[in-house]
């Protein structure tokens, strides 16, 4: 038996623009993803039969239905591999907070699984089946910022000098004691469709111009679709977010929520700011500061 540890960050949407609903019953979308330097790491230890799963944290589910699992059954199809694994799961990343931890979690056991089967597929395959596990799990094979299109499976490396102007950006996440399921934030938008759906020539136009404007600041890159819903049932996010924004700083939510993040300046102090949030949220919220990796 051999284990090997990876780290599995999170996430956030600089840029979220859900421009339509196709036929296969997904969302297409133009997505700036950042990972973090901070979340989960998995552990996986190869050897026996089958796949099984162990977490820190007890609201975590184990069994077939984990992202983990079932990215671990879909490698060993694909690879023609008969081994087994234990992946163990240290939780940091709090559910149903738009940040990817499930899908980061699974991207990482994938990697970890090729690693250490000796590496049958290449990135291409390895994305394939990422892409079929979750719709966010292939932006967490690449190791910074990406773009995405389609329903999340067509994913480019941020372009470098764009890469450039927000590696290392201090963020302060914050979520509030409720998650929001992505499957009903999906849905609640598509009800208030055509309206809630962003032009998609107009998303375009708006990542082309930020990137090709090298002073252009991040939060001229900020845009959520996914706000829309969350904020006109979970009045909570919208009234935090403008005390948030009175401290001059940018601020969104990310992916379907519920958390949400502002990007610090380095001579930012955050303690006011953390202090406004646990005032307005109370001592169940979440707050975490972490840095563009």
């Amino acid at each position: 038996m051999s284990t090997t540890t990876l780290p599995a960050p999170a996430k956030i949407n600089l840029l979220l623009a859900v421009t339509g609903r196709r036929a296969d019953g997904f969302h297409d979308l133009l997505s700036v993803v950042a990972p973090l330097a901070w979340g989960d790491t998995v552990s996986v230890e190869t050897g026996g039969a089958g796949f099984s799963v162990e977490c820190d944290d007890p609201g975590v589910p184990t069994d077939g239905s984990n992202l983990v699992v079932k990215a671990a059954r879909a490698f060993a199809e694909a690879a023609g591999w008969e081994g087994g694994a234990r992946f163990t799961l240290t939780k940091r990343i709090p559910f149903g907070a738009g940040l990817g931890g499930a899908s980061s979690d699974a991207a990482s056991a994938l990697m970890a699984l090729n690693g250490a089967s000796g590496s049958p597929l290449d990135p291409a395959g390895l994305a394939r089946i990422a892409s079929a596990v979750g719709s966010d799990c292939a932006l967490f094979l690449s190791k910074g910022p990406v773009i995405m299109r389609g329903r999340g499976e067509r994913v480019e490396p941020l372009p470098r000098e764009a890469y450039r102007r927000i590696r290392g950006i201090r963020v302060l996440l914050f979520k509030p004691g409720f998650a929001i399921p992505t499957p009903w934030a999906y849905a609640a938008l598509a009800a208030d469709a055509p309206g809630s759906y962003a032009p998609a020539s107009r998303a375009e136009a708006r990542l082309a111009s930020w990137i090709s404007s090298p002073r252009a600041p991040v939060g001229d890159l900020l845009f959520n679709s996914m706000e829309r819903p969350a904020f006109a049932k979970f009045a909570a996010l919208p009234c935090l977010l403008e005390r948030v924004r009175r401290f001059g700083l940018p601020t969104g939510m990310t992916g379907s929520g519920s958390a949400c993040f502002t990007l610090l300046n380095e001579s930012s102090d955050a303690a006011p700011i953390v202090d406004a949030i646990r005032r307005a949220w109370g001592p169940s919220s979440f707050v975490m500061e972490a840095r563009i990796a």
